[in-house]
Order: C-alpha cells, then sequence, then structure tokens
C-alpha cells in the first residue's frame, strides 16, 4: 500500500474512540495482538500474532514511525496512536485540495474509486469541492479474524465499518453491567426480519467476529453488486430482509475473558471469590460480571434451571449456570430481550461454542417448519441437527424465542474443542457458516 506524501500533509482529528495505553517492548496484552494485526495488514514483518511486544513488533513500530514522521523510538504512545488509530479503523479523513480527483485520491491511498464514492455517497465525483472532508477507506479489510476479539476492537470495528458503508444502521440496544454499549446493526430494510446474537458466553466470544465478519462481507459486496457465498444475491436480500445484529452481548465478561480481572474492577473482591478464589478466568468463564450465565437468564424453564443448579451444588454467582435471582435480572438479557420485543422476528439465531451442532426445539413448541428450516440449515453447514438435554436445556435465549412466539429459534453451536476455541479456527468456522447465515435471512 503506497500513501504520498501530499495526502499524508492533511491530517483531520477522528472523534475519540477508546482510551488507549502507551505500549512498550516486553509488555503484552490484546492491544498489542491488535497492533500486530494492522501492521501485518500494511506489510510489515511482525513475527507471529501473538500479543507480546518483542524485538519484530518494536522494530516494524520503528519503521512506521519513521515512514510517518514520528521520533522511532520504538513506544506506542500520544504521537503514535493517532496516527496508527486511522489504520486500526480501516480509513482515513481527508480534506480535498484543488485539482485533487477521486482517481488520483484512490491511487494514492491505495484504494478504489468505488470504495470512496460508497463511503461518500453524496460527492459528485467529477467536481470535488475543496474543503470537503472525505472518507477515504483503505484497501484492506477492517475485521480482524486472527486476534482476540475484546470489546475495545468491536468498537473500533463498528466504527470502521459504519464509516465505509454508511447504510449499515447501527444504535444501542442497552448497556452492560459495567456500562460497555450493546451495540445492534442492521442490514436490509425488507418486512422480513431476522435476528442474530453472539457472545451470550465469554469463553464463547469466537462467534462475535463470525457475525462481524458477515457483516463486512455483506456490505462490501452489497455496495459492488456483487453476488455472495454459493450465489445469494445481497441486493435481492437487503430489499426483502432487515437482518439485526448484536454481535457481543457479554462484553464485561468478554473482557474478563481475555484481558484478565483489573483491579480498579468494582467486582474484584467478589469475582475472585466467585472464582474459587482464583485471579484466572481465561479459561472457565462464561457468565457476566455479576457472575450471572446470561443463556439461563431467560424467562422459558427458569425456574428448572434454577433445580438443576441445586443438582449441579451451585448456590450462587459463579463462572457457569447461575441462573440469576430472577428472568431477566441481567442488563445484557434484558436488553436483548427487549430487543426481541420491539420487532417482530420471523426467525432469530443464537451463536455459541462449541460442537457443530444446531439446536432447533424447546419443549417440542418449535413450529413445524422449525424441524424443516433446520434440516436446511443442516445442510448447508454440515452441522447435526439436535435437540438439548438436561441443564443445557433450560432459560436460554431461542428457548425462551421459540415459547413466547412459536417461530423458528436456534442455537448454533460452531466449532470443535474446549472452549475457549483457538481464533485459528475461524477460517473453517466462517466458511461452514457463511451460506447458512445467508440462507436464514430469507428461508
Amino acid at each position: 500500500m503506497h500513501i504520498s506524501e501530499h495526502i499524508m500533509g492533511i491530517r483531520l482529528n477522528f472523534n475519540e474512540v477508546i482510551a488507549l495505553r502507551t505500549l512498550a517492548y516486553g509488555m503484552s496484552g490484546t492491544d498489542i495482538m491488535e497492533i500486530q494485526a494492522m501492521l501485518r495488514k500494511i506489510n510489515y514483518n511482525i513475527g507471529p500474532i501473538d500479543g507480546v511486544f518483542g524485538a519484530q513488533t518494536r522494530s516494524a513500530v520503528q519503521r512506521f514511525q519513521r515512514r510517518f514522521g514520528l521520533t522511532p523510538d520504538g513506544i506506542i504512545g500520544p504521537a503514535t496512536w493517532p496516527v496508527m488509530e486511522r489504520f486500526l479503523l480501516g480509513y482515513d479523513l481527508y480534506a480535498v485540495r484543488s485539482g485533487n480527483t477521486v482517481y488520483g485520491i484512490a491511487q494514492a491511498y491505495g484504494t478504489s474509486v468505488q470504495a470512496i464514492l460508497t463511503a461518500n455517497p453524496d460527492i459528485d465525483p467529477n467536481r470535488l469541492s475543496v474543503g470537503r472532508q472525505l472518507i477515504i477507506p483503505y484497501g484492506f479489510p477492517v475485521v480482524d479474524t486472527n486476534i482476540s476479539y475484546t470489546y475495545e476492537v468491536f468498537q473500533r470495528d463498528v466504527q470502521g465499518l459504519k464509516a465505509r458503508y454508511p447504510f449499515i444502521e447501527t444504535g444501542l440496544a442497552g448497556q452492560s453491567v459495567l456500562g460497555k454499549d450493546l451495540t445492534y446493526l442492521r442490514l436490509g430494510t425488507g418486512s422480513n426480519e431476522v435476528f442474530y446474537n453472539a457472545s451470550h458466553h465469554a469463553l464463547e466470544w469466537i462467534t462475535t467476529p463470525v457475525l462481524m465478519k458477515f457483516i463486512e462481507d455483506f456490505a462490501f459486496s452489497y455496495s459492488r453488486g456483487q453476488s455472495l457465498g454459493s450465489g445469494y444475491n445481497p441486493a435481492d436480500i437487503w430489499q426483502r430482509s432487515s437482518l439485526y445484529f448484536i454481535p457481543m452481548v457479554n462484553p464485561d465478561g468478554i473482557n474478563l475473558v481475555l484481558d484478565g480481572l483489573s483491579p480498579d474492577n468494582p467486582y474484584y473482591s467478589r469475582l475472585i471469590e466467585w472464582n474459587g478464589g482464583s485471579s484466572n478466568f481465561s479459561t472457565v468463564w462464561q457468565a457476566n460480571i455479576q457472575g450471572v450465565d446470561l443463556n439461563h437468564n431467560y424467562n422459558a424453564a427458569w425456574e428448572q434451571s434454577k433445580q438443576a443448579e441445586e443438582q449441579l451444588g451451585i448456590t450462587g454467582p459463579g463462572p457457569t449456570r447461575y441462573s440469576g435471582t430472577a428472568p431477566e435480572s441481567e442488563p445484557e438479557s434484558r436488553a436483548v430481550a427487549d430487543f426481541t420485543r420491539n420487532h417482530d422476528f420471523r426467525l432469530v439465531m443464537a451463536y455459541h461454542s462449541q460442537g457443530e451442532v444446531i439446536y432447533w426445539d424447546f419443549m417440542n413448541l418449535a413450529p413445524p417448519e422449525g424441524r424443516s428450516i433446520g434440516e436446511e440449515f443442516s445442510r448447508e453447514s454440515g452441522y447435526l441437527l439436535d435437540i438439548a438435554e438436561g441443564v443445557a436445556s433450560y432459560a436460554g435465549y431461542k428457548d425462551w424465542f421459540i415459547q413466547d412466539w412459536r417461530r423458528p429459534g436456534y442455537t448454533i453451536e460452531v466449532g470443535r474443542g474446549r472452549n475457549p476455541l483457538p481464533i485459528s479456527q475461524f477460517n473453517s468456522i466462517y466458511a461452514r457458516n457463511l451460506n447458512m447465515l445467508l440462507l436464514s435471512s430469507i428461508i
């Protein structure tokens, strides 16, 4: 990717997005992993994307700093972050100069004319106004599928996708216990409403980039007039259906799993107690920050879920299976339920991991088409169609939806292994779910 000095000379301020810490050699973390993925996308050799700020990463940061006229100290601080952030977001802001053309700007940024026109739908490409601020998408995807997908990564990707594809609707479905936004996204304007959610469970965060990558691929194909998957037509889907997404239902839990427990967390002492005295949440924690399993917090056989807790020896908040003090006791599950009540969804899909299985029924309440649609999904994905049993069959989101609406609802368990699944499984998971996600929008 080439960016001319002429273009680099004009910088405009982004809105503040996420508070960023200073990064330096010897440090580690999910934010360093995100930097490594970004540097690799713009052709720097950083070695493995492992979240460790080692010698190769420092060398790549220094080369980046020299390229953009920064002090090459290898430290990502207040001077370097603003320059890097535009690449993390996937777009730049540019003020048109006299003599500029869309083609020339696209060439300078290593992007396409179509990408610029999509991001700026109200401009006349033959008569650019001097001083007009343009959004310039870079020539690489926004959504990274090779990193730990934290809340901060998710929010940055939402902003990047919205900038590139302004036809995507975004909004707020609610907030988590710790005040993180439960952001929703919408594709399409049709009357057939379909809903997808992911990451009710913290360890199952890999399901969030599955939905985010699908949103990006759909928006790209729609903007280019191209087909997607096995010949699906996004323009046709756009007219027929409205696709709603809440890709990260449990942001507090996800960050606890991926970034660990911060001493300033208001639940610090209680979380350690609920976790059996351990401060390691990375392989056990499914619940929200209050120790409630969000996918056992819906009003569908909730009392039976409480009885199952007793049999499992669960007496209060903890890593998994605790159903809370009442259905929808948690702001996250209540927000998802309210979002559902405020729409007329013909079909819902709740994404989880793992097992490569599709659960389609709840207490024999699913409509007859629930099974036939599930069989179509099974053929598209290769996943087994099944019915959940035991404690797993109580108080889940799709259970509640089937019970109260008598419409098709599905829990999709992606991947195989032990949660959290490694991000190395992403490509195979996505390949097996792409056509199913497209089919669900029109079936």
